[in-house]
Formats: structure tokens, C-alpha cells, sequence
């Protein structure tokens, strides 16, 4: 049979089958071109690991060495860590960090991205090691992009001295204090000092905690790392600091834990400090923290022969110190919830104190006091808030406080003092040893700082800050009520807004820049308001050539309002000046950081650092017209060049030895001076009363099975010395004048048994009992010896 198909009807049936295998052919390749792609994709993908390190109480842990597959690594700040080109999938992951248990664990890895989080877990308590794996938190901080130096104040727990102790260890710095516990204190670094620097807690400024703490009085205890910032401040620190800051870091790990010790040393001194915190599973948590100082502050001093009347002026003599009694006790107390989806820490606080000073001298050795004294008390209610990532990168953090504390200076002796006591001189009845006042106020002294940064991504962070204070300081004098300079109250406000940009690539090279803005507003009793306001900028660079090999570089256009204390005095030894100007300077800093081994058993570590700064109005401290006080002043312009050096160096698990040296020059660049027509003859001179070169050197050797497993002994030595300076100005025939140098020795010894739970710490302090001095040839306490008793024991 045949059919017949027409050849039109044949084509179309042609056509047809054409597109059909054509459609299917299409869909053949492309799916065996995706097969083929994929697979050539997926033989191409390398494999990577990524993840985060954390505590048991999920808080990340910075500074972490974590090696994988040959490849090592330290977290970053957010504990967070990443290894690409992995190239094997069965392998071995460790985690080391100074306090914690090492981790270790298998893992088989899949094709691609893979994520995995450690848990570290903490040691029974904190033991000092000499030769570390990972970063502490003090050497994180020092590998930022700022000028900083950063103390672990762990490894003096078990001794007697407070944080201005530790501080003086520091190269650039220079602890200045007017006499023994409880004396006024004057801060330098590189030159700067006094209000030029800053202090805070945990970010949180302290320039309204009173005189009921300073840094010779807080335990050291209370702190776990001490951050030194030299020069340029970064911007979540929110401040008009104009030489550096001081930020005291406390231990915010969540751990339950008594830290409790007991002092007893020369010059009937007593030490006690309280230091305990409890977490519950829920996350409710209390801190607390206890602490109280005494000292009759009798030690001897060198009075010159002009003040000796007991040998009829003919010869020098020494005396010991009559009216010089302090003791403070501070309790500090926070509730609140941590760990939380809305917060990470919630803390409502209270800061309770109270202090007691007899008031020896004033701002010389030449005006001396024997019943003059000024008692004080802090009630400070506070509020901490933070939390990370509250909204994807987020992170925020708020602080407020204000000071409802009073202050007193009583002065109703009307009789004249000298170094041997009483005189038995009588004054007027109307009078006192120096101003007749049972003067009491209150400085109603608030703070309120807030904090936001952005974190896009990993390698840029935003950031917002701004800090307000406000000062008013009302009383009123039972015995002069109708004095008309306490019928009007001293107003001060400042606000300081910043905002900063960081952009970073993780262990290679980071920059910030930022800028603030400054305004202020002062009121002295009925007078009109003072309004300034100033604006500044700069920035931070750091670059690492290696692992081991840092360079930094920083600059600011920085400016620096007059403190409530400047302007208005202190009611004791500092003048009121209401004229202050702010200040403002140029700083540039450059700094090093190199560590480096010579074998497995020698390690080494330099710090090195300069820097150049051009102030202008700056304002420093002098003595008043009858030189019986200090008081604030501007100078149109200081010049300062200075550079400092530390060098440290391990041996072993045994010994560590380490030496800093500070130069600086600070040049008085104002050209005209009040009661002169031509050139001040003190023009380029050297500003007096200021140390230009110091150091010192530690020596300590480790026995870390003294007396069998869990018993450790500490032996150290520590030098400082302090180079000769002008009291005076040079050019003014002052050669003679000067402070003379310095050298002291100290001694120390710590046994610890049962890893830490029990020490026992002896020191011998200024062993050679040499004359030590500081502002304006005050006397320093000579040789010294001190016992401290110590008892820590945690429960995780």
C-alpha cells in the first residue's frame, strides 16, 4: 500500500522534528555545560573555616591563638577568627590563652565554608606566666593604631601598691605626689600633666569622684588592665584631654570570686580591700567592691636651717611630719542582669565614701600647718548599659553618674605652726593658720556619656560619642556666714561630641580619623556666663611589616577646656582663675613595636616612641603671689620634643628583666611677658619645675615549684631614677635652684601556695632611704617596709 504525502506536508513534518531536537539538543548542552561548571566550580572551591571564641559565659575573648592546618592566628576584637585555603578536611584545631584552659578538638570539614565556635574555659584563678601563647588583653590594646600602653594589673594583686604605684612604671609617665598616702597627686605623661590628662573607668569619666578617690588610693585590685594613652586619645574615650588619658579597665567576666587582702607597713599604714562578684545562671549579678586606707604619714622630711629653731637657724635638720593623718573607705556596689537579649550587661550602682586629711603644708615646705584639716564624702548613684550587636552591628553603651557628696575644709586654729610643733604664736581670734573657714559645699559634679558604634562588615566601624558634664558648687561657712563669695554658686558645663571612622584589614594595617567638638559654658556667682567653644580633629595609622613588627603614626588638632578646679580653686591649695583661656595643641606621635626572639629559652620586646607637640595657651601650674598656693595660668605657647624607650627581655619561665627611659623638653615660646618691654628673658627657656629625663629598671626571678606543685615564689627588684631640674626658670639665676637627682631602690617578695588561693607579699620600699622629691621640692616618704595578706579563691 502506498500513501502519499504531499512535499509541503512532508517539510512541515521535517520542521517539526528539527525543532524538537534542536529544543532538546539546547537542553542536553546546557545541562551538561551546568554539570561540567558545577563541577569545575566545586573542584575549585577552597575550603575555609571560620567561628569565634568565647567563655563559658558566651563573652567574646580577644587576642586568642588559634592554629589550624599550619596556619596560625590570633582573634580579633570581637573574638572572632578565619583560616581560607584549607587543605586537608581531617584535621586537629587549638585554641591558647593566657588565663584559660587550652582547647582542643578534631574536625572533619566539608567542601567550602564551614563554621565552628570555641568555648574556653577559665582557670581556677590568674597566675602570671612569663612566656605566653596568645594575646593578653594588655598586649591587644597595645597593638592598636594609638600611642598606648596598656599594664596588667593582675600580676601586682598580691603586692601593697595602688594604681599611681603602677602607673610610674610606665615609660613617659611620671607620678608626682605632694607627700605620703592620701596626698594630692599631679599625673605627667610627656610632659603634660595635671588636667591635660584624663582619668576614667571603663570609658566612664572620673573628673567628679571627689577627693575621696584618687589614683594613690585606689586599691589596685580593682582594676585588670591599666590603659596609658600618650598623646592622641581615641574617640570612644570622649574627652578635652590634652596630653593623654588613664583608663582604668575593670574585670567585667562574669565570675564568682572573693579577692580579699590586708596591709600593714611603716608610718602606721593599713590597707584593706574587699573585692567579690556573683553571677546566677538567670544572669542576675552583683558586684562589689571594698576598700579602706590609713596612714599617720609620720615620716621624717629636711627642713633647711632657716626653719630650725631649735638650733637657733644655724643647721639643717630633719623632723618627722606631726599633722599629717588620712584614711578613706569606699564601698562600691552594682545590680543588675548580664547576658541578656537586650542587654549584655544592665547595672544599677552605688558608690558609697568618706575621707579624713590633715593638711601638713601648703603648696611649699615652708608653710606648715597644725590643725588645718578637710573631710569629704561621695554619694554617687550610677547606671551602665551596654550591649553588642542590638541591632545587626550595632553596638551601644551608656553611663551615667553625678556626685551628691559633700566637702569641708575646717581652719579655726588661731595659732602659727612650724616644723617642731605648736609655737604657741597666738593670732587674732578672727583668724585661722591661714583662712578662718569651716567652709562645707557640695559640687553636684554629673556625667552622662554615650557611645554608639557600627561595625560594616569587618573591616569598617563607625562611631558616635558624646560625654556631658555639669559642675555647681554651692555652700555656705557657719563661723562667715556673710562671706559674699559663698552666696552665689559656680556654674560649669561642658559637652564634648565626637564622631570617628576606622577602617582596618586584620593583622596588617588599621586607620582612624575623627574629629570633636567642644563648648562650655561658666558662671562665677552673679557675674555674666562665659561661653566657648572649639573644634578639633585627627587621626591614627598603624601597619604591621610582620607579626612582630608594628609602626604607628598619630596627629591631633586637640583643645582642652579649664576644669571647675582651675577656675574656681579647690578651697585649699589651689587658687581660683576665671580668667582661663582653653588651650589647644598640635600633637604628633610616632611609635614602634618590635618583639623578637634570639632562641626558644631568650625573648625579647621593644617599645619605642616620639613625639612633637605645640601648645598654645597652655595652661600649667604656678605658685601664687605670696607663693603659698598653686594656681592655673595661661602661657601663649610651649614647645615640647620628647621620646621614650622600653626594652624587656625573658629568660625561660624564670626570669624577666625590663628598663624604660623617658627624654623631654618642654620650651617656653611666649616672647612677651607682663612688666617687661622687651623679649621675656625666659623666652626659650626651659619650663621649670618639670623632670626632663627619668627611668627606671625591674628584675624579677620566677620559682614556680618553690615548695612543691601549686606553690610559686616571686623575688623582684625595681629601680627608679630621676634626673636633676630646675625649680625655678633657668635664665633667672636659678642654676642653683634645682631638684636634686634621684635614685631608690625597692625590694619585693610574694609566696603563693595553693595555686593563689593564699600569698603572702613582703616589700621594702626607698631602701636606701633617699631624699625623694616632686612639685616644688615636696618631701616623699623615705624608707619603708610593708607586709600584704591575700586571699582568692573562684567558683565557676
Amino acid at each position: 500500500m502506498y500513501f502519499f504525502v504531499s512535499k509541503p506536508l512532508l517539510s512541515k513534518v521535517y520542521t517539526h522534528i528539527d525543532q524538537q531536537v534542536n529544543r532538546r539538543g539546547v537542553k542536553l548542552l546546557t545541562l551538561l555545560l551546568c554539570t561540567l561548571i558545577s563541577n569545575l566550580s566545586l573542584a575549585q572551591q577552597k575550603v575555609s573555616l571560620s567561628g569565634k571564641v568565647k567563655d563559658n559565659q558566651h563573652q567574646a575573648i580577644p587576642g586568642v591563638t588559634v592554629r589550624l592546618d599550619g596556619q596560625s592566628m590570633w582573634t580579633d576584637d570581637q573574638g572572632k577568627f578565619k583560616f581560607i585555603n584549607i587543605k586537608n578536611k581531617n584535621l586537629e584545631i587549638t585554641a591558647q590563652a593566657v588565663g584559660y584552659q587550652a582547647f582542643k578538638q578534631k574536625l572533619v570539614l566539608k567542601e567550602g565554608s564551614n563554621s565552628f565556635d570555641i568555648i574556653l574555659v577559665e582557670k581556677d584563678q590568674r597566675i602570671e606566666e612569663i612566656a605566653v601563647t596568645g594575646l593578653t588583653k594588655s598586649q591587644m590594646t597595645n597593638r592598636t593604631a594609638f600611642n598606648v600602653t596598656s599594664i596588667d594589673a593582675t600580676k601586682y594583686y598580691n603586692s601593697t601598691i595602688n594604681l599611681a604605684d603602677a602607673l610610674d612604671q610606665v615609660p613617659g609617665v611620671r607620678v608626682r605626689e605632694q607627700g605620703g598616702l592620701g596626698s594630692n597627686i599631679n599625673l605627667a605623661i610627656n610632659g603634660f600633666s595635671g588636667n591635660h590628662i584624663r582619668f576614667f573607668i571603663d570609658g566612664v569619666p572620673m573628673d567628679n569622684m571627689g577627693s575621696t578617690f584618687q589614683m594613690n588610693t585606689i586599691p589596685i585590685n580593682l582594676a585588670e588592665n591599666i590603659e596609658v594613652f600618650k598623646g592622641v586619645v581615641p574617640i570612644w574615650l570622649g574627652s578635652d584631654a590634652l596630653g593623654g588619658a588613664i583608663n582604668i579597665v575593670t574585670n567585667k567576666s562574669n565570675r564568682n570570686y572573693i579577692d580579699a587582702s590586708y596591709s600593714y607597713g611603716s608610718f602606721n599604714t593599713h590597707r584593706t580591700t574587699i573585692n567579690t562578684a556573683l553571677t546566677h545562671r538567670s544572669g542576675l549579678t552583683l558586684e562589689l567592691n571594698a576598700f579602706q586606707n590609713y596612714s599617720d604619714n609620720n615620716y621624717k622630711v629636711f627642713i633647711e636651717k632657716h626653719n630650725n629653731r631649735k638650733d637657733n637657724y644655724a643647721h639643717a635638720t630633719e623632723v618627722a611630719r606631726f599633722h599629717d593623718q588620712f584614711h578613706n573607705e569606699s564601698i562600691i556596689a552594682n545590680v543588675g542582669v548580664v547576658n541578656k537579649s537586650y542587654a549584655d550587661r544592665l547595672l544599677f550602682g552605688i558608690t558609697l565614701g568618706q575621707n579624713y586629711k590633715e593638711i601638713q603644708t601648703g603648696a611649699r615646705m615652708e608653710s606648715v600647718f597644725g590643725a588645718w584639716h578637710r573631710r569629704g564624702n561621695i554619694v554617687m548613684p550610677s547606671l551602665k548599659y551596654s550591649k553588642n550587636n542590638l541591632i545587626n552591628g550595632l553596638d551601644v553603651m551608656l553611663n551615667a553618674n553625678i556626685n551628691l557628696g559633700t566637702e569641708q575644709t575646717i581652719d579655726t586654729v588661731a595659732k602659727r605652726f612650724d616644723w617642731f610643733g605648736d609655737t604657741h604664736a597666738d593670732l587674732p581670734p578672727s583668724s585661722g593658720e591661714r583662712s578662718r573657714t569651716m567652709y562645707k559645699y557640695k559640687n553636684r559634679d554629673g556625667i552622662v556619656t554615650a557611645n554608639v558604634n557600627y561595625n560594616l562588615g569587618n573591616k569598617h566601624v563607625f562611631t558616635l560619642n558624646n560625654v556631658f558634664n555639669t559642675f555647681n558648687r554651692s555652700g555656705s561657712d557657719e563661723i562667715n556666714p556673710q562671706n559674699s563669695a559663698y552666696e552665689y554658686a559656680k556654674l560649669s558645663q561642658k559637652n564634648v561630641l565626637g564622631v570617628g571612622y576606622q577602617i582596618k584589614e586584620e593583622r596588617l594595617w588599621s586607620a582612624h580619623i575623627f574629629g570633636k567638638f567642644l563648648s562650655q559654658r561658666n558662671k562665677n556667682g552673679n557675674t555674666s556666663s562665659v561661653n566657648s567653644s572649639r573644634f578639633g580633629y585627627g587621626t591614627a595609622v598603624s601597619y604591621f611589616l610582620n607579626a612582630d613588627l608594628q609602626l604607628k603614626a598619630s596627629y591631633e588638632l586637640t583643645n582642652r577646656m579649664a576644669t571647675p578646679y582651675e577656675l574656681f580653686g579647690d578651697v585649699e591649695n589651689q587658687d581660683a582663675n576665671t580668667n582661663l583661656k582653653p588651650e589647644s595643641s598640635n600633637n604628633f606621635n610616632l611609635g614602634v613595636l618590635y618583639q623578637f626572639d634570639m632562641n626558644q629559652n631568650n625573648q625579647f620586646a621593644l617599645t619605642a616612641g616620639a613625639l612633637y607637640r605645640n601648645a598654645k595657651d597652655f595652661i600649667y601650674q604656678r605658685l601664687n603671689q605670696n607663693q603659698s598656693k598653686y594656681m592655673a595660668d595661661n602661657r601663649d605657647g610651649v614647645r615640647t620634643i620628647g621620646a621614650d624607650l622600653e626594652l624587656r627581655y625573658f629568660h625561660k619561665k624564670w626570669l624577666s628583666a625590663a628598663t624604660s627611659w623617658t627624654y623631654q623638653y618642654l620650651q617656653n615660646m611666649q616672647q612677651y611677658e607682663e612688666g617687661y618691654t622687651e623679649v621675656s628673658p625666659v623666652y626659650k627657656d626651659q619650663m621649670p619645675n618639670i623632670p626632663y629625663l627619668f627611668g627606671n629598671f625591674d628584675l624579677n626571678v620566677y620559682f614556680p615549684e618553690f615548695t612543691g606543685s601549686g606553690h610559686k615564689l616571686n623575688v623582684g627588684y625595681n629601680l627608679q631614677y630621676v634626673h636633676d631640674f630646675y625649680l625655678y626658670w633657668p635664665s633667672r639665676g636659678a642654676t642653683k635652684n634645682t631638684i636634686p637627682q634621684q635614685l631608690s631602690h625597692d625590694l619585693s617578695l610574694v609566696y603563693s601556695m595553693r595555686n593563689g588561693r593564699y600569698n603572702i607579699g613582703m616589700e621594702a620600699r626607698n631602701i636606701t632611704n633617699e631624699r625623694l622629691y616632686d612639685n616644688f621640692s615636696m618631701q616623699k616618704p623615705g624608707r619603708a617596709f610593708y607586709l600584704n595578706l591575700r586571699y582568692f579563691i573562684t567558683k565557676k
